[in-house]
């Protein structure tokens, strides 16, 4: 299994296909990241003038 250089384990990605395994390889070296959900939240200030803004130029 001497390695044939074709930079798939290269890319940073969590799942390859390695051409000199012939298999799929999983990397445990690499952490998935956690989608953090930061929009606007009902109820918060500056979402309430912004909705309102928003919907007074759509009514216009």
């Amino acid at each position: 299994m001497n390695c044939i250089n074709c930079e798939n384990c290269k890319q940073g990605m969590t799942t390859y296909f390695c051409l000199a395994k012939n298999d799929f390889v999983i990397s445990n070296d690499i952490k998935a990241v956690e989608k953090v959900r930061s929009g606007w939240k009902k109820g918060n200030k500056e979402y309430e003038v912004h909705r309102r803004k928003i919907k007074q130029e759509v009514e216009v």
